[in-house]
């Protein structure tokens, strides 16, 4: 692990911690404005582009530049699409069911509960996935055939993530889909195909940590959280938990892989 330079790699987890910090603060004092706490799920790419972009500056004279670009830049379009889609799909609506449930258990002030267990939590989480994105600018040399196939693994995600999303926009779209479960497409394939490119997208960004051993070594752990998040926290559990009870949810399920995509199982 020699020639990682640490000291300056310390001082930029402060500097994302603050960033990560700034986005979710500010966030919060918009949310309680507008007495909509739906917008905290904006700022989770917008926390992860500003992350990419301070690091950027701060490893300036540490890293390899191309990798340094690459690296913010694949973040910033993967957060900032995610941003613009999650605003576009809750334009109109009230406040999100999970955080309304959630809140109406709050012991004591409900904003003062939502700070805590919402945005300082997705804030830690932020700066916590994004050490990849974080260590990669600090990796010197320059890009090799395993970097070059995380860049391809993050675009299989990215376009997982944007064409799932699309299709699932334009199926609710039309009135005669109404209560019916989305079953075409990707979703004929998984049935989580936005879980799958976030998983893909973060695997894909920690592959390009992975030219220097100390990198990769002090990222590992985001990858494993993204992955965890995805299946077993948040992401397809949670979402499945609220799905379950819909009719056709449980044929659908029955011959759609889970997560993986897969062609479909004929009944």
């Amino acid at each position: 692990m020699n020639g990682f330079p640490w000291a300056a790699f310390a001082l930029n987890l402060g500097l994302a911690a603050a960033a990560a910090l700034v986005v979710m603060l500010g966030t919060f004092a918009l949310a309680v404005r507008r007495g909509l706490h739906r917008i905290v799920d904006i700022a989770w790419g917008v926390g992860f582009t500003a992350v990419a972009s301070v690091t950027f500056a701060a490893s300036t004279g540490h890293g390899d530049l191309e990798r340094r670009v690459l690296v913010t830049a694949l973040t910033a379009v993967w957060g900032l699409r995610l941003a613009v889609h999650i605003a576009r799909r809750g334009r109109g609506h009230g406040e999100d069911p999970r955080y309304e449930a959630m809140l109406a258990k709050a012991p004591g002030n409900r904003n003062a509960y939502a700070l805590r267990m919402v945005y300082l939590l997705q804030g830690a989480l932020v700066w916590l996935v994004s050490l990849p994105v974080q260590a990669a600018q600090y990796v010197p040399g320059g890009l090799s055939p395993l970097a070059w196939a995380g860049v391809a693994l993050w675009a299989l995600g990215l376009c997982f993530e944007a064409v799932g999303d699309a299709q699932l926009a334009r199926f609710k779209a039309d009135p005669a889909n109404k209560g019916r479960i989305m079953d075409r497409g990707l979703w004929s394939w998984t049935r989580h195909p936005n879980y799958f490119g976030d998983f893909c997208v973060w695997w894909g960004l920690f592959l390009l940590a992975c030219d220097g051993p100390a990198a990769a070594a002090v990222s590992l752990i985001s990858p494993v959280v993204m992955s965890l998040l995805l299946t077993q926290g948040s992401g397809k559990r949670l979402l499945e938990r609220h799905m379950r009870d819909r009719p056709g949810y449980a044929e659908y399920a029955a011959r759609t892989s889970g997560f993986f995509p897969l062609p479909p199982r004929r009944g």
